[in-house]
């Protein structure tokens, strides 16, 4: 057995009886159901923990990652976490929240083949070609860089919107915003930019679905 591995079994063992001295019934509350007011996609980045950057406890978050915190149509893993979120667990709020130093999304600015991920981060790039104007006149390529992850966060943002789940929920009536964030990996905090939505009606109307 590695010594990593055998570390991280006796980091759970440490945690469990942590938690137990200060709630004895702390696991038997989370065993009974899950309530989370929030829905976090974000990124898989190993260094951009959900529940730790919000300082929320086991049960106030229910999470998807992947690769550049995407939100892709045809995606059913995200479908159905999204899904259920909303349509089960009834979330008030929904954060993409991606950022700075992202890997998938400084892929989507080159041309180096990685794999199958390149399929991937196709769907980055076209981010970039939605805004190629202003991203192409900004000339210190790290301030580029850090625009492209604020615009990829916000495109998130309005694709979430226009997801039939999203806009179901809304014309119920049911009480949910959607936020962007980004979360700065060199000074832990996060960033509001300011892109919220609560209702279909702030979509361009192409977008808004009539059911």
């Amino acid at each position: 057995m590695s010594d990593f591995y055998k570390k991280i079994l006796d980091n759970n063992k440490k945690w469990v009886e942590d938690k137990l001295k200060i709630n004895p019934n702390f696991f038997k509350g989370l065993s009974k159901g899950q309530n989370p007011p929030l829905l976090w996609i974000g990124c898989s980045d190993s260094r951009v923990p959900a529940n730790e950057i919000i300082g929320a406890a086991p049960g106030e978050v229910f999470v998807h990652r992947n690769i550049a915190n995407m939100v892709v149509h045809t995606d059913m893993n995200m479908l159905s976490v999204l899904d259920y979120a909303v349509n089960a667990l009834k979330v008030k709020h929904i954060i993409v929240c991606g950022h700075y130093g992202c890997g998938g999304v400084k892929a989507a600015m080159g041309n180096s083949s990685i794999g199958v991920i390149d399929n991937w981060i196709r769907h980055i790039k076209d981010v970039y070609r939605f805004h190629q104007n202003e991203l192409d006149a900004i000339l210190n390529e790290e301030d580029r860089f850090n625009k492209f992850v604020e615009l990829n966060v916000k495109e998130q943002v309005y694709d979430l919107a226009k997801t039939s789940i999203v806009q179901a929920a809304w014309r119920s009536g049911q009480e949910l915003t959607i936020h962007g964030w980004v979360y700065g990996l060199n000074s832990g905090y996060v960033t509001d930019l300011g892109v919220n939505f609560k209702s279909n009606q702030e979509l361009d109307e192409v977008y808004q679905l009539k059911f």
